[in-house]
């Protein structure tokens, strides 16, 4: 198609050239990602790595962040100080090259740093070009140099009413000027940073944000050993642990990635945290600067070292958090890549060397141990370090250069299988509790592709797959349906009669199930009672329950009100906290109350007799006593249930079953935590914790409730 515009209407004139800082302010986003608080916390990231770097190479070992009450944030160190000498080439300070010009910088192959998180010498521009105003102070040489910027552009601000944004400012016209404003002991060196944002970039709800700076806090003093960072938050913001006043927190550890796997771990341990280091080398083609400033390309080599630290732990969630020289890299790289290569491989040849122990069949019928296999229940901590890394992009959330990933795979084949092979006896029982952990995980793995099959009611009901002893409801609306799960066959006779068949379904389970805080994965797998419950939820387990697919709205744990009764009750909440966590988080599993006591109040006159149910002794108490001021009677025969099969269908429904008269307690896990160390108490293997639990509370028992 040909253009009906004059071939003059476009011409150079129409091009713009973004030159300086100018580009910044036009696309932030190519830079920080994005305006909102995201884009902020990304700004304030990039002046906090200019610290670390200088710690990484040992010239640093405290870093100060202040969040102030006007909006501005503070970072200070004791490195060695921005240089404030004249760069050759530009004819400005140190200081003005850093925080004006676009990629210039010590971490261009200078020397300056072996291994840095800042690469393309843009970080601290960028924060200043997207800075109402940005404040640098350094102390070198015995003096403090101060220089001062309004959205990139040098000046002064006078500061005589009050020090912000809004002070009236002044560019520097003729030369730029780094003002010395006092004096300090020579060997005291650092520099202090604080700045403005914009918020002609940065909207009004663009916030920083505390949480995730401690998060990051904490994490940079387990990357760096021995390095401390404080973090004080002046602001007061409602919500925050500064509310109510300055709020400060010191972090430092000296345990390194050990201490932090440690932290991050969210279950019991099944292994001791392992230590595993390394290093390799690399050849790579790039520009380096020559003497007279051109860039030329040579041949360099790189060295990069390997830090990991990794556990296994009784559960089946994976945290695995991977860093290159201190930065974070949330969506992985070559260097997370030839990790978990690593990984696979390792335990693949070790679960062959081991297949008569485990029972696993060599040959080719699809018991084949995959990633997720190994990986469940795995916290680890990779960090690499070597001289610039290339990401993708700025916001560096992803390593791109190749060569690592064979480093890092080479390195964590070595020592996992040196560790695996060893003759100790600690390292052979807990690599036997490993390889266990990890076929147990596949077979459930298969299962759970299995049951996938059966999911859906329609799907199960076609092949017949659900128990037989299922009373299942007709209703398909997930949301409206509910599951009872009914203690003995006797219970449910009545339950049958006293449920609702359009939205209510019954499952009969046969006593005490498995204690599944104690058992295997394969053995909760086996388990008939266990395999049903899983089986007629059709969600499936651990890792691959999918809450989507769950066939009832509401699950209805529903037992006798005496101790066996609550026994049942809690093997059961062990089985779906530990392997149908999402329905528990999303408070679809419930605790049905039935009554202890049926009280018959003697109607007046005419009147019918009436039925009050209590639920506990002290209840009982009271009732009776309100019964006896209003000066009603009552049958002296009152009622105790011993169970739900004493009741009738009509009693049943009316105090349990019924939605518009029943009480259910809802389970929740709000404290996960917690709610972890109570079923491992409770339940788990260790018998002296709990004996020590039971002993201490022995004195506070009631006898007469045993049967309550």
């Amino acid at each position: 198609m040909t253009s009906t515009l004059p071939e003059s209407s476009y011409t150079a004139r129409h091009l713009s050239v973004l030159e300086g800082l100018e580009a910044v302010r036009k696309r932030p986003g190519m830079y920080i990602g994005t305006t909102d608080s995201r884009g902020l916390m990304h700004c304030l990231w990039e002046i906090i790595d200019n610290s670390v770097d200088e710690a990484l190479g040992g010239h640093c070992d405290r870093i100060e962040i202040v969040l102030h009450a006007d909006e501005s944030v503070e970072v200070g160190d004791n490195g060695r100080g921005i240089p404030v000498d004249v760069e050759r080439k530009t004819g400005l300070t140190g200081v003005e090259v850093v925080f004006t010009k676009l990629h210039a910088g010590g971490k261009f192959g200078g020397g300056s740093y072996a291994a840095s998180g800042g690469l393309h010498g843009v970080g601290a521009s960028v924060v200043n070009a997207l800075s109402s105003r940005l404040d640098v102070e350094v102390d070198r040489g015995g003096r403090t140099h101060r220089m001062t910027f309004h959205r990139g552009e040098p000046g002064q601000f006078d500061d005589s009413v009050r020090r912000g944004p809004d002070a009236p400012f002044t560019p520097f016209i003729d030369g730029s000027e780094l003002a010395v404003v006092g004096k300090v002991a020579r060997a005291r060196t650092g520099t202090r940073v604080r700045y403005w944002a914009d918020r002609q970039v940065f909207p009004r709800s663009a916030v920083f944000s505390y949480d995730e700076l401690i998060s990051r806090a904490r994490q940079t003093t387990f990357l760096v050993p021995g390095l401390t960072v404080s973090v004080r938050d002046e602001r007061g913001l409602p919500g925050t642990p500064g509310a109510d006043g300055p709020h400060e927190e010191v972090f430092v550890h000296h345990g390194g990635t050990v201490d932090f796997v440690d932290f991050l771990a969210p279950d019991v341990p099944l292994t001791e945290t392992w230590h595993l280091t390394g290093s390799g080398s690399f050849t790579e083609t790039v520009p380096v600067l020559d003497d007279r400033g051109h860039l030329t390309s040579q041949e360099v080599t790189r060295e990069c070292e390997v830090d990991l630290a990794l556990r296994w732990g009784n559960g089946y969630d994976t945290e695995v958090r991977t860093f290159v020289n201190i930065i974070s890299t949330p969506k992985g790289g070559t260097h997370l890549q030839g990790f978990e290569q690593a990984m696979l491989k390792t335990m693949r040849k070790a679960v062959e060397t081991n297949a008569r122990r485990l029972k696993v069949s060599t040959k080719d019928n699809g018991e084949r141990i995959e990633k997720d296999d190994v990986l469940a229940g795995l916290t680890a901590v990779l960090t690499v370090r070597f001289a610039e890394p290339q990401f993708e992009g700025q916001t560096k959330e992803v390593l791109g250069t190749g060569p690592v990933r064979g480093i890092v795979a080479k390195v964590v084949e070595s020592e996992l299988n040196a560790l695996l092979s060893s003759p100790k006896r600690d390292h052979k029982t807990q690599t036997s509790l490993v390889l266990d952990k990890i076929v147990a995980e596949m077979r459930a793995r298969l299962s759970a592709r299995k049951q996938k099959e059966i999911s859906r009611r329609k799907n199960a009901l076609e092949t017949s797959a659900l128990p037989s002893k299922l009373a299942d409801c007709r209703s398909d609306d997930v949301g409206r349906s509910e599951l009872f799960i009914v203690e003995g066959d006797s219970a449910l006779g009545t339950a049958k009669l006293a449920r609702s068949s359009d939205f209510q379904a019954l499952l009969p389970i046969r006593g005490k199930i498995l204690n599944v805080q104690k058992a295997s994965i394969s053995d909760m797998l086996k388990n008939a009672e266990c395999a049903a419950i899983i089986q007629v939820i059709g969600a499936g387990s651990g890792r691959s329950f999918d809450l989507e697919a769950a066939r009832y709205g509401k699950i209805v744990l529903m037992t006798d009100a005496d101790v066996d009764g609550a026994h049942i009750r809690t093997l059961l909440l062990t089985l779906f906290f530990r392997y149908m966590r999402p329905l528990v988080d999303e408070g679809r599993v419930y605790a049905a109350v039935p009554p202890l006591h049926r009280v018959e109040v003697i109607g007046a006159g005419s009147r019918k007799n009436e039925y009050v149910y209590t639920y506990s002794e002290a209840e009982l108490a009271s009732t009776l006593k309100k019964l006896q001021r209003s000066g009603k009677r009552y049958k002296e025969d009152i009622q105790r249930y011993k169970g739900l099969g004493e009741m009738d269908a009509d009693q049943l429904a009316e105090t349990t079953m019924d939605p518009r008269h029943r009480t259910l307690r809802r389970v929740t896990a709000q404290h996960a935590a917690a709610a972890e160390n109570v079923f491992e108490l409770l339940m788990g293997s260790e018998v002296a914790p709990r004996r020590e639990f039971i002993v201490a509370g022995a004195a506070q028992l009631d006898r007469a409730r045993i049967d309550a």
